[in-house]
């Protein structure tokens, strides 16, 4: 078996000694060093995170600095989000009715909303792989952005290595469960679940003024630029960029359009170093 075959199911089998000697064949593979393995509580079992140091093979975004990648393993994966099988709660179902009284939301019910920004439930299998720790602004159009990456021996992540490694296994709405504080959106909460690293260590659906692309054109994640906050959505609407499998057609249809181009360093992608 190779590192590219290494599955999730297996990992989390795996005690910290295995682990460990994972992370320095991974990080052998990447030319990198290891500089952390801890173990933290997820799904209610533990799981291994695993944080290499490399050195970017070819010029980086702010000049030769050391990028952290975090161990993804694979498999054969459930993703995507079945809101007629979900329950919201009474204030996230009132929360979403006062923002269609203010001419916000796509639908009549909060359910319907969701199927439209949403990621359906499917059945999907990925390799293992390193991915960066944090998303990094991209320097050209999402068009060129892998040309750019695979001068550093990187590529962008799918859309499903994207949602996976947000995720961690996890199916509930956001990567920490399944409901928000529904008394502020995220950009005021400067201390709540988004800004905690994530089962698999990364920084990620942390603000939603990010949008981070993927390999796939019709779906931005992570965030929203802004759209939410600084169109006054409500603050459900205004944490839903933050949903693990939010995919927000309309953004990506911005982002990859002429109006998008020009403004490609508002936007951002998450490398990945395959296996």
């Amino acid at each position: 078996m190779t590192l590219a075959d290494l599955t999730l199911a297996q990992w989390r089998s795996f005690d910290l000694p295995a682990a460990r000697r994972v992370a320095q064949e991974a990080a052998a593979l990447a030319q990198g060093r290891v500089v952390g393995v801890d173990t933290v509580e997820h799904l209610g079992a533990p799981l291994h995170r695993v944080r290499i140091e490399r050195e970017p093979a070819g010029p980086g975004p702010d000049g030769p600095e050391p990028q952290l990648f975090a161990l993804i393993p694979g498999g054969t994966l459930t993703l995507g989000f079945d809101p007629e099988r979900w329950q919201p709660t009474a204030a996230q179902t009132a929360d979403y009715a006062a923002s269609l009284d203010q001419g916000f939301g796509h639908g009549p019910d909060l359910r319907s909303h969701l199927a439209q920004f949403l990621s359906p439930r499917r059945t999907v299998t990925l390799p293992a792989v390193l991915m960066a720790v944090e998303d990094e602004d991209l320097t050209e159009p999402p068009a060129d952005m892998p040309g750019v990456l695979a001068a550093r021996g990187l590529r962008m992540p799918t859309s499903d290595e994207w949602e996976h490694a947000c995720g961690a296994g996890a199916d509930t709405l956001f990567r920490w469960g399944a409901d928000c504080p529904l008394d502020r959106i995220p950009y005021d909460d400067i201390a709540g679940p988004q800004h905690r690293p994530n089962a698999f260590g990364l920084r990620i659906a942390y603000d939603t003024y990010r949008a981070e692309v993927t390999s796939d054109a019709t779906g931005v994640h992570g965030g929203d630029g802004g759209e939410s906050v600084c169109g006054g959505y409500g603050n459900l609407l205004g944490w839903l960029p933050l949903a693990t499998a939010n995919r927000n057609p309309g953004m990506a249809e911005f982002v990859y359009g002429p109006e998008g181009e020009g403004l490609c360093e508002d936007f951002s992608t998450r490398p990945v170093l395959p296996l």
